[in-house]
């Protein structure tokens, strides 16, 4: 196999983390304790893979030196266990190429998800509204926290802007891809005549970044307070509770007054400032992230077109990859894996062609 000594390699590693973790010294420093069992627990996987694919080989193996018996019977017994045993050595090495694929940073983290009607007047808002419950109701079947940070409502009881925190396992590994133009067809509530309209809304998925990776200097911050507006309790336009933040050196301005609480809106608008100055210092290093990297941010671009929902067809389609599926209640409804999955896969395969074309 192609990838076998770096297979072993990992392997080797693998067992030495795992006598490490009984060692004395080790158990005895939690800092040391958590560093070792956090490698320990990525390179599992694939310890745990390449040791079904040596035994699947070996099995394998002993098969085809059945071939050489006297025996018809034996022989013919080994002919159904190459027959069952090639076709599953060759899935398990395609599994390992995945699992050798270098991780992206980014696919633990939690997310801000950020939803704005775009063109298609009061119907772009309706659609947005329709696009956050998707995701919301996605998120629920996975056992994700939403947070709404920020919400501007439109008259006709839609949405012209979201901004909530998502948090909770591999969050932007499943919703990295879902960044852009999601476009609707449909006869909106306000047409009389029965015409199909064409609205939009924008998506932006952005990686929450760790604090160590983006650091908000006091000095460079101006915090306005304001009176919260809206539906609400008494606090509602009586105190100062909603929290401005512009950042000095860049001009962004954050705003929340989502929560009664000062400190707490303020909280969540530095999560939301850490994110956009993240996003602003991922797009300065695309020219030196590698092909693969931009060709992922590029299909992510709020201007680019990425996905249609048909309503008079109940069609959605994801027009990167070319997938149509006549699910669209269905997907509405956050039931999203059969998108994500294509998606996923789509991209793991254009990482494996660069992979083994650089190798």
């Amino acid at each position: 196999m192609k990838y076998l000594k770096k297979l072993e390699e990992i392997e080797e590693r693998f067992e030495a983390l795992t006598r490490q973790m009984v060692e004395p010294e080790v158990i005895n420093d939690p800092a040391t304790y958590r560093k070792t069992a956090k490698l320990r627990a990525e390179l599992e996987p694939i310890a745990q893979k390449f040791r079904e694919w040596k035994k699947v080989n070996a099995d394998l193996e002993g098969a085809r030196q059945m071939l050489f018996e006297a025996d018809d019977e034996l022989r013919a017994l080994a002919k159904e266990d190459i027959d069952r045993l090639e076709p599953e050595l060759e899935r398990i090495e395609e599994e390992l190429k995945l699992l050798l694929l270098p991780k992206d940073p980014n696919d633990e983290k939690n997310v801000v998800l950020e939803i704005r009607a775009g063109t298609g007047g009061d119907e772009a808002t309706l659609f947005a509204a329709e696009i956050f419950r998707m995701y919301t109701r996605y998120a629920e079947s996975q056992g994700w926290k939403v947070e709404i940070t920020s919400l501007s409502e439109s008259s006709v009881g839609g949405i012209k802007e979201v901004i909530a925190l998502v948090s909770g396992d591999k969050v932007y590994s499943r919703l990295k891809y879902e960044s852009g133009v999601h476009r609707v067809q449909r006869v909106p509530v306000t047409e009389t005549q029965g015409r199909v309209h064409t609205s939009a809304v924008t998506v932006a998925v952005l990686p929450e970044p760790d604090e160590v990776e983006i650091k908000l200097d006091p000095k460079d911050l101006r915090i306005d307070t304001f009176c919260s507006s809206g539906p609400g309790g008494q606090s509602v336009n009586t105190t100062y509770s909603a929290v401005r933040i512009t950042h000095l050196p860049t001009g962004l301005v954050v705003s929340c007054q989502d929560e009664k609480s000062q400190i707490k809106n303020r909280a969540a608008a530095e999560r939301v400032l850490r994110s956009r100055l993240y996003e602003m210092e991922m797009a300065k290093q695309q020219a030196q992230i590698g092909a693969e990297r931009r060709s992922l941010i590029k299909s992510g671009d709020r201007s680019e077109k990425i996905r249609t929902y048909n309503f008079p067809q109940n069609r959605v389609t994801d027009h990167r990859i070319g997938l149509t599926l006549h699910q669209l209640q269905e997907i509405l409804d956050g039931r999203l894996d059969p998108l994500v999955d294509a998606l996923t896969t789509y991209y793991q395969a254009e990482r494996l062609k660069q992979q083994e074309a650089a190798a």
